[in-house]
Protein backbone atom coordinates (compact mmCIF):
# COMPACT_ATOMS: atom_id res chain seq x y z
CA UNK A 1 0.00 0.00 0.00
CA UNK A 2 1.46 3.55 -0.79
CA UNK A 3 1.56 6.51 1.42
CA UNK A 4 -1.34 7.85 2.36
CA UNK A 5 -3.10 11.13 3.22
CA UNK A 6 -2.97 11.27 6.93
CA UNK A 7 -7.00 11.78 7.16
CA UNK A 8 -7.44 8.10 5.67
CA UNK A 9 -5.31 6.81 8.54
CA UNK A 10 -7.17 8.99 11.08
CA UNK A 11 -10.26 8.71 9.85
CA UNK A 12 -10.41 4.82 9.80
CA UNK A 13 -9.10 5.00 13.43
CA UNK A 14 -11.77 6.94 14.67
CA UNK A 15 -14.39 5.50 13.10
CA UNK A 16 -13.69 2.06 14.69
CA UNK A 17 -12.31 3.93 17.50
CA UNK A 18 -8.47 2.93 18.10
CA UNK A 19 -5.44 4.47 18.36
CA UNK A 20 -2.50 5.44 15.54
CA UNK A 21 1.18 5.85 16.64
CA UNK A 22 1.96 8.86 15.58
CA UNK A 23 5.98 8.73 16.90
CA UNK A 24 8.58 11.40 15.91
CA UNK A 25 11.52 9.72 14.75
CA UNK A 26 14.89 11.37 14.61
CA UNK A 27 17.39 9.69 12.15
CA UNK A 28 17.32 7.03 9.51
CA UNK A 29 17.65 4.57 11.86
CA UNK A 30 14.39 5.14 14.10
CA UNK A 31 12.63 5.84 10.78
CA UNK A 32 13.76 2.76 9.45
CA UNK A 33 12.76 0.67 12.51
CA UNK A 34 9.71 2.07 13.44
CA UNK A 35 7.85 1.72 9.73
CA UNK A 36 9.49 -2.09 10.14
CA UNK A 37 7.28 -2.16 13.31
CA UNK A 38 4.41 -1.44 11.85
CA UNK A 39 4.81 -3.95 8.67
CA UNK A 40 5.31 -6.13 11.20
CA UNK A 41 2.60 -5.44 13.44
CA UNK A 42 0.39 -4.89 9.96
CA UNK A 43 -0.29 -1.65 11.46
CA UNK A 44 -1.15 2.08 9.81
CA UNK A 45 1.33 4.48 11.45
CA UNK A 46 2.30 8.35 11.18
CA UNK A 47 5.57 8.62 10.91
CA UNK A 48 6.28 12.37 12.46
CA UNK A 49 9.19 14.98 12.55
CA UNK A 50 9.74 17.81 14.63
CA UNK A 51 11.15 21.02 13.59
CA UNK A 52 14.68 21.06 14.68
CA UNK A 53 14.87 17.59 13.03
CA UNK A 54 13.50 18.62 9.59
CA UNK A 55 16.83 21.15 10.09
CA UNK A 56 19.46 18.95 11.62
CA UNK A 57 18.84 16.64 8.86
CA UNK A 58 17.73 19.38 6.18
CA UNK A 59 13.99 18.23 4.49
CA UNK A 60 15.70 17.48 1.32
CA UNK A 61 17.61 14.57 2.76
CA UNK A 62 15.13 14.02 5.36
CA UNK A 63 12.15 13.15 2.40
CA UNK A 64 14.61 11.45 0.00
CA UNK A 65 14.80 9.13 3.45
CA UNK A 66 11.78 9.07 3.69
CA UNK A 67 10.26 7.85 -0.09
CA UNK A 68 13.41 4.98 -0.25
CA UNK A 69 12.10 3.70 3.12
CA UNK A 70 8.33 3.57 2.27
CA UNK A 71 8.64 2.28 -1.62
CA UNK A 72 6.51 -0.87 -2.02
CA UNK A 73 5.70 -0.77 1.97
CA UNK A 74 2.52 -2.52 2.43
CA UNK A 75 0.90 -0.83 5.22
CA UNK A 76 -0.77 3.02 5.11
CA UNK A 77 1.63 5.23 6.33
CA UNK A 78 1.95 9.27 6.25
CA UNK A 79 4.81 11.70 6.72
CA UNK A 80 3.36 14.33 9.48
CA UNK A 81 5.56 17.81 10.55
CA UNK A 82 4.84 17.96 14.29
CA UNK A 83 4.57 21.41 16.29
CA UNK A 84 5.44 23.96 13.68
CA UNK A 85 5.21 27.94 14.20
CA UNK A 86 6.70 28.86 11.82
CA UNK A 87 4.60 29.40 8.30
CA UNK A 88 8.27 29.07 5.98
CA UNK A 89 9.15 25.48 7.48
CA UNK A 90 5.12 24.27 7.07
CA UNK A 91 5.54 25.84 3.55
CA UNK A 92 8.79 23.96 2.86
CA UNK A 93 7.89 20.67 4.15
CA UNK A 94 4.26 20.75 2.27
CA UNK A 95 6.16 21.96 -1.07
CA UNK A 96 8.43 18.78 -0.44
CA UNK A 97 6.08 16.32 -0.16
CA UNK A 98 5.01 16.07 4.03
CA UNK A 99 1.74 14.67 4.16
CA UNK A 100 0.24 16.74 7.05
CA UNK A 101 1.44 19.48 9.02
CA UNK A 102 0.40 20.85 13.08
CA UNK A 103 0.24 24.97 12.25
CA UNK A 104 1.56 25.34 16.17
CA UNK A 105 -0.40 28.91 16.70
CA UNK A 106 -1.35 28.17 19.97
CA UNK A 107 1.10 31.22 21.77
CA UNK A 108 -1.27 33.47 18.97
CA UNK A 109 -4.35 35.22 20.06
CA UNK A 110 -7.64 32.47 19.24
CA UNK A 111 -8.89 34.89 16.72
CA UNK A 112 -4.96 35.31 14.90
CA UNK A 113 -4.69 32.01 15.59
CA UNK A 114 -7.86 31.14 13.11
CA UNK A 115 -6.92 33.45 10.69
CA UNK A 116 -3.52 32.13 10.11
CA UNK A 117 -4.71 28.53 10.22
CA UNK A 118 -7.21 29.12 7.63
CA UNK A 119 -4.44 30.21 5.41
CA UNK A 120 -2.41 27.19 6.67
CA UNK A 121 -5.25 24.79 5.92
CA UNK A 122 -5.64 26.46 1.90
CA UNK A 123 -2.21 25.74 1.68
CA UNK A 124 -2.12 22.21 2.54
CA UNK A 125 -5.03 21.54 0.63
CA UNK A 126 -3.08 23.17 -2.63
CA UNK A 127 -0.56 20.21 -2.18
CA UNK A 128 -3.58 17.58 -1.14
CA UNK A 129 -2.23 17.87 2.39
CA UNK A 130 -4.45 17.83 5.98
CA UNK A 131 -3.77 20.52 8.93
CA UNK A 132 -3.82 19.70 12.39
CA UNK A 133 -5.03 22.28 14.81
CA UNK A 134 -4.54 23.71 18.21
CA UNK A 135 -5.77 26.21 20.27
CA UNK A 136 -3.66 26.20 23.82
CA UNK A 137 -0.27 25.20 23.71
CA UNK A 138 0.29 21.51 25.73
CA UNK A 139 2.35 21.91 28.52
CA UNK A 140 6.11 21.18 28.05
CA UNK A 141 8.96 21.85 25.61
CA UNK A 142 9.19 19.25 22.90
CA UNK A 143 12.38 19.97 20.56
CA UNK A 144 12.17 23.56 21.65
CA UNK A 145 8.78 24.34 21.15
CA UNK A 146 6.30 24.59 23.85
CA UNK A 147 6.03 25.82 27.35
CA UNK A 148 6.23 24.71 31.26
CA UNK A 149 3.52 27.31 31.71
CA UNK A 150 -0.39 25.37 31.94
CA UNK A 151 -2.11 27.29 28.96
CA UNK A 152 -5.80 28.37 30.04
CA UNK A 153 -8.16 26.34 28.34
CA UNK A 154 -10.48 27.80 25.86
CA UNK A 155 -14.62 27.25 26.37
CA UNK A 156 -16.38 24.42 23.43
CA UNK A 157 -17.65 27.46 21.82
CA UNK A 158 -14.40 28.97 21.26
CA UNK A 159 -13.14 25.33 20.20
CA UNK A 160 -16.15 24.56 17.91
CA UNK A 161 -15.72 28.21 16.36
CA UNK A 162 -11.89 27.46 15.84
CA UNK A 163 -12.92 24.30 14.18
CA UNK A 164 -16.15 25.64 11.83
CA UNK A 165 -14.07 28.38 10.59
CA UNK A 166 -10.41 26.25 10.02
CA UNK A 167 -11.99 22.89 8.88
CA UNK A 168 -8.80 21.46 10.22
CA UNK A 169 -8.37 17.34 9.73
CA UNK A 170 -7.31 16.46 13.36
CA UNK A 171 -7.97 18.68 16.67
CA UNK A 172 -5.26 18.57 19.93
CA UNK A 173 -6.97 19.96 22.83
CA UNK A 174 -4.99 20.62 26.12
CA UNK A 175 -6.94 18.18 28.71
CA UNK A 176 -3.88 18.07 31.43
CA UNK A 177 -1.63 16.34 29.22
CA UNK A 178 2.19 17.15 28.73
CA UNK A 179 4.82 16.76 27.06
CA UNK A 180 8.04 15.08 28.13
CA UNK A 181 8.41 12.91 31.08
CA UNK A 182 5.55 13.13 33.60
CA UNK A 183 7.01 13.87 37.29
CA UNK A 184 3.37 12.99 38.73
CA UNK A 185 0.02 11.02 37.36
CA UNK A 186 -1.33 12.86 34.92
CA UNK A 187 -5.30 14.08 36.15
CA UNK A 188 -6.72 14.14 32.64
CA UNK A 189 -9.94 15.61 31.60
CA UNK A 190 -11.29 12.51 29.35
CA UNK A 191 -14.89 14.53 29.13
CA UNK A 192 -13.72 17.34 27.46
CA UNK A 193 -12.58 14.64 24.50
CA UNK A 194 -16.15 13.39 24.95
CA UNK A 195 -17.45 16.69 24.41
CA UNK A 196 -15.70 17.90 21.60
CA UNK A 197 -16.70 15.18 19.73
CA UNK A 198 -19.91 14.70 20.31
CA UNK A 199 -19.96 18.93 19.43
CA UNK A 200 -18.00 18.17 16.24
CA UNK A 201 -16.97 14.93 15.55
CA UNK A 202 -13.14 14.83 14.14
CA UNK A 203 -10.56 13.27 15.14
CA UNK A 204 -8.92 14.17 18.36
CA UNK A 205 -4.96 14.48 18.79
CA UNK A 206 -3.47 13.10 22.36
CA UNK A 207 0.02 14.96 22.72
CA UNK A 208 1.77 14.14 25.82
CA UNK A 209 1.39 10.17 25.62
CA UNK A 210 5.14 9.07 27.18
CA UNK A 211 3.76 8.18 30.74
CA UNK A 212 0.35 7.88 30.54
CA UNK A 213 -1.31 4.59 31.99
CA UNK A 214 -2.78 1.52 29.64
CA UNK A 215 -6.15 2.52 31.57
CA UNK A 216 -5.16 6.60 30.36
CA UNK A 217 -4.71 5.90 26.64
CA UNK A 218 -7.80 3.38 26.34
CA UNK A 219 -10.29 5.34 27.66
CA UNK A 220 -9.23 8.57 25.40
CA UNK A 221 -8.78 6.42 22.42
CA UNK A 222 -12.54 4.96 23.06
CA UNK A 223 -13.72 8.67 23.24
CA UNK A 224 -11.94 9.63 20.12
CA UNK A 225 -8.30 10.07 20.37
CA UNK A 226 -7.44 8.20 17.19
CA UNK A 227 -3.71 10.34 16.56
CA UNK A 228 -1.55 9.62 20.23
CA UNK A 229 1.77 11.09 19.97
CA UNK A 230 4.75 9.78 21.16
CA UNK A 231 8.19 11.14 21.35
CA UNK A 232 9.91 11.05 24.35
CA UNK A 233 9.39 7.31 24.69
CA UNK A 234 11.24 7.28 21.43
CA UNK A 235 14.75 8.82 22.51
CA UNK A 236 14.76 7.60 25.78
CA UNK A 237 14.41 4.11 24.41
CA UNK A 238 17.18 5.03 21.04
CA UNK A 239 19.36 6.85 23.77
CA UNK A 240 19.26 4.27 26.50
CA UNK A 241 19.66 1.18 24.37
CA UNK A 242 22.80 3.16 22.95
CA UNK A 243 24.47 3.64 26.40
CA UNK A 244 23.78 0.45 27.42
CA UNK A 245 25.12 -0.94 24.20
CA UNK A 246 28.57 1.44 24.51
CA UNK A 247 28.62 0.20 28.30
CA UNK A 248 28.66 -3.18 27.08
CA UNK A 249 31.31 -2.90 24.73
CA UNK A 250 33.34 -0.88 26.80
CA UNK A 251 33.50 -3.50 28.75
CA UNK A 252 34.23 -6.27 26.37
CA UNK A 253 36.50 -4.25 24.39
CA UNK A 254 34.54 -4.57 21.16
CA UNK A 255 33.41 -1.69 19.08
CA UNK A 256 31.50 -2.94 16.25
CA UNK A 257 28.92 -0.33 15.04
CA UNK A 258 26.64 -2.56 12.30
CA UNK A 259 26.34 -4.69 15.89
CA UNK A 260 25.10 -1.54 17.91
CA UNK A 261 22.94 -0.58 15.09
CA UNK A 262 20.91 -3.70 14.96
CA UNK A 263 20.76 -4.02 18.65
CA UNK A 264 19.37 -0.53 18.40
CA UNK A 265 17.29 -0.91 16.18
CA UNK A 266 16.14 -4.30 17.84
CA UNK A 267 14.64 -1.79 20.66
CA UNK A 268 12.76 0.72 18.74
CA UNK A 269 11.06 -1.71 16.54
CA UNK A 270 9.89 -3.67 19.87
CA UNK A 271 8.73 -0.30 21.46
CA UNK A 272 7.03 1.01 18.33
CA UNK A 273 5.00 -2.48 17.93
CA UNK A 274 4.52 -2.55 21.68
CA UNK A 275 2.21 0.34 21.09
CA UNK A 276 0.68 -0.44 18.16
CA UNK A 277 -0.66 -3.52 20.29
CA UNK A 278 -1.68 -1.39 23.03
CA UNK A 279 -3.38 1.66 20.88
CA UNK A 280 -4.96 -1.42 18.92
CA UNK A 281 -3.67 -0.14 15.62
CA UNK A 282 -2.13 -3.77 15.44
CA UNK A 283 -3.28 -6.09 12.45
CA UNK A 284 -5.70 -3.05 11.09
CA UNK A 285 -3.28 -2.23 7.79
CA UNK A 286 -5.29 -3.30 4.82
Amino acid sequence: MPVVPLSTIVSDAFDKRYGVPAINIVNDLTLEAVLAAAVEKSSPLIVQTSVKTVRSIGSDVLYAMWTAMTAGIEVPVTLHLDHCPEREVISECLARGWNSVLFDASKMPVEENMRQTVEVVAEARGYGAHVEGEIESITGVEDGVGSDTEAERQSLEVVLEFLRTTHVDVFAPAIGNAHGAYKQAPVLDFQRVSDIVAAYPLPIALHGGSGMSDEQFHELISRGCAKVNISTALKETYMKSNLAFLQSAAERGKWDPPSLFRAVRADVVEMAGSLMTLFGSAGKAG
